[in-house]
């Protein structure tokens, strides 16, 4: 029977890759950096480790979605306490918080364990161009997308 391969954790190569968030899709964009962070595009994939990337995200006050997202996306917390629960739409908390839109979008497309807990540590978001990470010397990641009338 064969066993199957777990890269030791001493030979994983991390990257760093900054990503450029003006005029991209949420999803689009979200869902490819759930899928660096988790490393499934290097071949030393492997479930149930740590073989990923780390990702910066910059520009996030520039993110776009389609449709009447803009106004009827609703983002939900609650305090824990009786009648605690808030709402928000995209477009206010675009205003607000821009980097918790990104965010929330990518740890919902992690695993919902430890794993994930983890992973989720390695992405840095900003809302502006700058960003504090030059001295890991990022490569620019190209996030492909769909033109803005192809939808």
């Amino acid at each position: 029977m064969e066993k199957t391969y777990l890269p030791p954790q001493a030979t994983l190569e991390r990257n760093w890759y900054v990503v450029d968030a003006t005029d991209k899709r949420l999803g689009r964009l979200a869902t490819q950096v759930a899928m660096v962070l988790r490393g499934k595009n290097k071949p030393t994939y492997t479930p149930s480790m740590d073989t990923g990337d780390f990702v910066i995200i910059i520009n996030a006050e520039k993110i776009e979605v389609t449709g009447k997202k803009r106004t009827q996306k609703l983002y939900r917390r609650n305090s824990g306490r009786p009648g605690g629960m808030k709402t928000e739409t995209f477009d206010k908390l675009q205003a607000r918080i821009p980097e918790r839109i990104i965010e929330r979008a990518v740890k919902g497309m992690l695993p919902k364990n430890s794993l994930g807990r983890q992973l989720f540590t390695k992405m840095n978001v900003y809302a502006g161009p700058n960003h504090p990470h030059a001295a890991q010397k990022p490569q620019v990641l190209e996030i492909n997308t769909i033109p803005k009338g192809a939808n």
